[in-house]
């Protein structure tokens, strides 16, 4: 028996507007650009959701009442879950939709789309719990499988999740760390005990991804039928085909011009043409199959660029001056205790930003300049270093009035105290002079009564 297990990942981030060195100080709103460009993320999100959420949702939608083996996965960063309820409602009731049916797995992830893990484990907890309570909310549902931003994986990651309790990771079935073995089996990670790890065959994934609509690659026009054969050939060779992708494929990286819907419409039922081929959830893939050797990671592994490296977020200067300059506010951040300024640094540690202050070359700088909306990677340093410069001012002001709220409590505490010192100094005060007043009152009255007394005898 031969499985495959799709996953398809949903991440829109919140984009910075061109955010300029004068509005430091004047303008506190990064996010919030109207224009007509891809800056504008109302606009991104209801382009996005026409071209491929909402068709792609009911194509999926059919497939799983057609066919009862169907089943895939998704994740989502909670960035794209906050601008579905705030700009297209109805595609995140589609998405509720899919996953009531039973067949559809969410998987865990950080909230921010953040790469927190390798800069502040604390941090990353915070996001991945966040995460969960939201996934939580909208879907009635508790992640069983890890998903990492970007696909980054390391081994001190895969050992972080079984502690947690989750039971498989998802990685790139990179060469570099395979060797000779094929990613169409389940592994373990080094010093782990029970959480195995799916591995991205992303040669089949990065067909469909990156080449479907080139009509300079050797298959184009890519058919199902012809996807399917590839697929089925693995049948002796392998437990599960891992079709990992940006669900974006489906209508916006690929257009539908391409055929991309009408390819995702017809693949299932041509996959099961063969009796020994099915579908699984991640969950079920791990909970079927045993691990065959261990997946050994030391160094950070992500499914980006041909480095398949940090390299797209952190090689170069500006970049790592950037994502260094975020993860440096965070105990600042943390003690002003304000949501408002920290959900706003947290969405300033989308990786997206860095991604696009890549300055890489060729097919990699091509993929970059693709995603990015800004006219050139600097642009997109200036933009995020101006809105980190008014939220350190923010973080400053906020702690600074802090300061004096509690310089001024203490100045009220001590004038209390003195006040309440005061007081406590008249009533000793008043207790000795009515001490005085009882005692000679005492005087009086036993005088009073002697005085008496002698008159009485007198008489």
């Amino acid at each position: 028996m031969l499985t495959v297990c799709p996953y398809f990942h949903v991440h829109q981030p919140y984009r910075i507007k061109h955010f300029r060195v004068f509005d430091i100080g004047n303008d506190n709103e990064y996010f919030n650009d109207s224009s007509e460009t891809d800056l504008n993320n109302r606009r991104i999100i209801e382009k996005v959701a026409n071209k491929s959420y909402r068709p792609t949702n009911k194509i999926l939608q059919e497939l799983l009442d057609t066919h009862p083996e169907f089943r895939f996965a998704l994740s989502f960063s909670g960035t794209v879950l906050d601008q579905f309820e705030e700009y297209a409602p109805d595609v995140l009731e589609s998405f509720q939709k899919l996953v009531s049916t039973g067949r559809v797995e969410i998987l865990a992830d950080t909230y921010h789309h953040s790469l927190a893990f390798f800069y502040s484990v604390p941090e990353f907890e915070r996001q991945v719990n966040q995460h969960k309570e939201r996934i939580q909310q909208l879907f009635g549902v508790s992640p069983k499988v890890f998903r990492n931003t970007e696909l980054s994986y390391r081994n001190d990651l895969a050992k972080w999740c079984e502690d947690n309790g989750y039971i498989g990771i998802m990685a790139e079935g990179w060469d570099k760390y395979l060797g000779w073995r094929s990613p169409n089996f389940l592994y373990n990670p080094p010093n782990t005990q029970k959480i195995k790890v799916l591995l991205k065959n992303y040669k089949l994934s990065d067909d469909v991804a990156f080449r479907f609509g080139n009509q300079g690659w050797p298959s184009w026009p890519l058919s199902a039928e012809t996807y399917a054969d590839w697929i089925h050939a693995h049948h002796g060779d392998g437990q599960t085909i891992n079709l990992f992708m940006d669900y974006e494929t489906f209508g916006e990286h690929q257009w539908e011009d391409t055929g991309i819907f009408n390819f995702l419409r017809a693949l299932p039922a041509i996959l099961m043409k063969h009796p020994d081929t099915t579908f699984k959830t991640p969950t079920e893939t791990v909970t079927s199959y045993d691990s065959v050797g261990e997946f050994d990671v030391p160094d950070i592994l992500t499914w980006a660029d041909t480095d398949r490296d940090l390299t797209a977020w952190t090689g170069n200067d500006i970049q790592r001056d950037a994502i260094g300059s975020i993860y440096g506010m965070e105990s600042q951040v943390m003690k002003t205790e304000n949501k408002s300024l920290i959900e706003t640094w947290r969405k300033l540690q989308t990786s997206d930003h860095f991604y696009y202050m890549c300055t890489k070359w060729s097919a990699d700088g091509d993929v970059h300049a693709y995603f990015s909306p800004y006219q050139s990677p600097y642009d997109a340093y200036i933009a995020f270093m101006n809105a980190l410069s008014d939220l350190q001012l923010r973080v400053s002001h906020n702690l600074s009035e802090q300061d004096n709220r509690l310089k001024e409590l203490e100045i009220k505490d001590n004038k209390q105290a003195e006040e309440k010192e005061i007081i406590i100094n008249e009533e000793e005060k008043s207790i000795v002079i009515n001490e005085e007043d009882v005692q000679i009152s005492k005087w009086q009255s036993v005088k009073n009564w002697f005085n008496n007394f002698i008159k009485r005898i007198s008489i």
